[in-house]
């Protein structure tokens, strides 16, 4: 899709729904970046999102490097719309804590846990090497519920999941650990675009059945900073992991 028929449906959209536009943004340069942000801006997107996805092949290229882009890249787009911005990241940075205060400071309203790191297939017939797209599993949300809950309290931006979201139950563990914003694609292509109805009807009873005024009185109640073990966030957890897999074996064999 060229960026002008992306304009051209987000324009479409906007005059046809009364809902929050958040449009997603994917560039390859930072003058192109900032010229498409202020395109959406124009065509009625009330927020944008950032749809970050670099990846180092090159060895003389640092994390340092790595971050170092992004921020700059961040504070160009944030400086030139009115907007909020949100940057969804990868998975591979090493301090996510660090870097998304620092993405805060130069201009960032929100954060999206994570993009999808798309990895080719090798086809061994045909030496070929082939892009894969497989749809998400729920599986995949718990490094987003990490890290939602070790930022949650940490940072003032808001919030986002994105990844693994299938099922009301996945939207609530993504706001008790700290999100503020659950997202959900493959879900939809799997189930079909009602799926949003019966998901939002099973968080009404489940909200019903514990005499939850609303989802927000449960945001951040998982978290790293409210629970009273903070082990099962940090390295601790891994020996306490593998100590109870091994026995629960033992008891298993008796």
């Amino acid at each position: 899709m060229t960026h002008e028929v992306y304009l051209e449906h987000l324009r479409l959209a906007r005059a046809a729904v009364n809902i929050p536009i958040l449009a997603s943004l994917n560039g390859a340069t930072k003058g192109g970046w900032v010229r498409y942000a202020i395109g959406m801006e124009q065509a009625g997107a009330d927020a944008i999102e950032l749809n970050t996805y670099a990846l180092a092949t090159d060895r003389r290229q640092t994390a340092g490097d790595m971050e170092h882009q992004l921020l700059e890249l961040v504070s160009a787009v944030t400086s030139a719309v009115k907007v909020p911005v949100s940057v969804k990241l990868s998975q591979s940075f090493t301090s996510v804590p660090n870097l998304v205060a620092r993405l805060e400071h130069a201009g960032a309203r929100g954060v999206v846990l994570f993009n999808r790191f798309y990895q080719p297939d090798f086809d061994i017939e045909t030496l070929e090497v082939r892009p894969t797209l497989h749809f998400s599993t729920p599986s995949e949300l718990l490094p987003r519920l990490h890290w939602a809950a070790v930022l949650y309290g940490q940072v003032k931006l808001d919030l986002a999941i994105s990844g693994g979201v299938h099922s009301a139950e996945d939207v609530v563990k993504g706001v008790m650990a700290g999100a503020g914003v659950t997202m959900m694609a493959s879900a939809l292509h799997i189930h079909g675009i009602e799926h949003i109805g019966r998901v939002l009807a099973d968080l009404d009873y489940w909200l019903e059945k514990r005499e939850y005024a609303s989802l927000w009185e449960t945001r951040g109640c998982l978290s790293r900073r409210s629970v009273p073990d903070k082990s099962p966030f940090d390295r601790g957890n891994y020996i306490k992991t593998l100590s109870s897999y091994s026995l629960r074996q033992t008891v298993a064999a008796f």
